[in-house]
């Protein structure tokens, strides 16, 4: 392990080119702009390209145009610049273009709280764009997760072959301290490449593929042709209307993340969730990304207050862990407290998964973090 005292933003740049990342694209924004200059010291020094575009449209469009060639790209900005990239986020899904998207949130809607703490980017992130799809989206929840979380968005990225959003927040972008992070042995060790097709250039389908499987994308200007476009496409890429052949191409793009994750409780080896003292916990707290690291200590005040209290944390958002919720739904029943710097927008998804809304909530969209304190008070009034 190393150890480092940096900020969210540096560590979530870092991360980037250690995993891998030559090219990035993208436009200053609060509070996500550090990224973009922590990466024009660290990509020109691995002989990569950091360059500031004239918006957040032209940000994602050059960095998926680098992908296109092979290049692992990524792209940062807050929710203002979502909304700015989204019909070029829904290329990036429909021709399968892995990209890594990093949201630094900040309070909404429009220019909202340019300056202040908010999670109102959860249900953004899920649907970013319009169609129909599967998000996949990392919620770092402390220094060490600006960067790790980086990391495995990559992978993600480039083994589904697919836009990967991953959410900081002002507060833990801002952050300054100390981070523990994986030796760069190991995490070159852990680096995944999209797959290539190595037959005859004739042989070439980038689409041909079995359901709930990836595209096979092999880079341009290489020799192996195919066509990109945002319409419904054929096996080689080609513009089609086939209803056959479209309905497929949403199963699959949608299958190839929701039900692997399903199936296979998860998307890769890494854990979707953390959870803390629920073994023995009588009530349990839901909470992720900063607002996380009061949710731990809101637990050790009330174990100490003679309260067994658990936290369950989600790191992969989207898809959700929605086996453990079920579990958790099913055992906590109403004593079950979520909170969140927004007004609801991960409860929808829990509420959904565990069928009822009984479950406390302690809400704050008004750029505020939420104190241990009042998690403490609002689990006390439930007990």
């Amino acid at each position: 392990m190393r150890e480092i005292v940096s900020t969210g933003n540096a560590l979530a740049a870092l991360a980037a080119a250690e995993a891998g990342a030559m090219f990035f694209a993208g436009y200053p924004i609060t509070p996500s702009s550090e990224i973009m200059e922590h990466s024009s010291d660290y990509l020109p020094q691995r002989g990569g390209t950091c360059i500031q575009m004239e918006d957040e449209i032209a940000g994602i469009c050059a960095a998926l145009g680098a992908s296109m060639t092979g290049v692992k790209s990524f792209t940062a900005t807050s929710g203002p610049g979502i909304s700015l990239k989204a019909e070029q986020i829904g290329l990036g899904f429909i021709a399968e273009i892995p990209l890594v998207i990093v949201n630094v949130m900040r309070g909404g809607p429009s220019t909202g709280l340019p300056t202040r703490v908010s999670q109102a980017d959860i249900g953004q992130a899920q649907y970013p764009t319009h169609g129909d799809y599967a998000s996949i989206t990392l919620c770092a929840g402390s220094l060490s997760e600006c960067y790790t979380e980086i990391v495995r968005g990559f992978n993600l990225a480039e083994k589904y072959m697919t836009p990967v959003f991953v959410l900081l927040d002002e507060t833990i972008g801002h952050m300054h301290g100390k981070a523990n992070i994986p030796s760069l042995e190991k995490i070159q060790a852990s680096i995944v490449t999209r797959a290539r097709f190595e037959g005859s250039q004739e042989d070439y389908k980038p689409y041909d593929v079995p359901m709930n499987k990836p595209a096979v994308l092999n880079p341009m200007f290489q020799g192996y042709k195919h066509h990109v476009t945002g319409l419904h496409h054929g096996v080689t890429g080609f513009p089609t209307e086939d209803a056959a052949q479209c309905e497929f191409n949403i199963e699959r793009l949608t299958g190839k993340i929701n039900q692997v994750h399903l199936e296979n409780d998860g998307l890769d080896d890494l854990p979707d969730y953390e959870e803390i003292d629920m073994e023995d916990a009588e009530v349990c707290i839901i909470a992720y990304g900063s607002i996380a690291l009061g949710a731990y200590e809101a637990v050790k005040k009330l174990r100490a207050d003679g309260i067994k209290a658990g936290l369950f944390r989600p790191i992969m958002i989207w898809p959700s862990p929605i086996n453990r919720l079920e579990e958790i739904g099913a055992r906590f029943k109403d004593k079950i407290m979520v909170t969140e710097l927004n007004m609801g927008q991960y409860s929808k998804e829990i509420e959904r998964v565990i069928k009822r809304n009984d479950f406390t909530q302690l809400l704050k969209a008004n750029g505020r973090p939420i104190a241990p304190a009042e998690m403490v008070a609002k689990v006390k009034e439930m007990m």
